[in-house]
């Protein structure tokens, strides 16, 4: 399975509503935020990688994962810096970045400076515009390039 991000068609809403959840529909494309604690991958603790609910796409990898206490999945980076777009978000009384991704256009969370080494940063991320794909099963998932990722500590 080959997946060919710069060419996705993003699906109309009518196909999004039917593949999504409601709050999978709300959270990517009418920026809502699930509830901390009470979502699918905060304290997923497995190895694999994170994709966009909606095309697919590598987002963020478990090696970059932390406990923030926030309550949401937080990683200290991108996979791929071209995956994610950011832009101001000035809801709620307040200045934020918002972090979408690139091809799908689907709201996924926020991004702080409070976060750990190496990076400082903290992608606060909703699990409801996520997928996870188990190291185990990213070859038959058609992502097996991102085995590599594992392999660091091998270097």
């Amino acid at each position: 399975m080959n997946h060919d991000f710069k060419n996705f068609k993003k699906p109309t809403q009518e196909e999004l509503k039917k593949k999504l959840t409601e709050l999978q529909f709300e959270v990517t494309q009418n920026e809502a935020t699930e509830r901390a604690f009470m979502n699918e991958y905060w304290d997923n603790k497995k190895e694999g990688i994170y994709v966009d609910i909606v095309s697919g796409e590598p987002l963020f990898c478990s090696l970059d994962k932390f406990d923030s206490g926030s309550g949401w999945p937080s990683f200290t980076k991108a996979i791929n810096d071209e995956s994610i777009i950011t832009k101001e978000d000035k809801g709620l009384l307040m200045t934020r970045i918002e972090v979408r991704s690139k091809h799908a256009d689907s709201h996924l969370g926020h991004v702080f400076d409070d976060g750990p080494n190496p990076t400082g940063m903290r992608f606060c991320i909703n699990s409801a515009a996520l997928s996870f794909i188990a190291k185990e099963d990213l070859n038959t998932q058609g992502y097996g390039e991102y085995l590599k990722l594992f392999d660091k500590n091998k270097e």
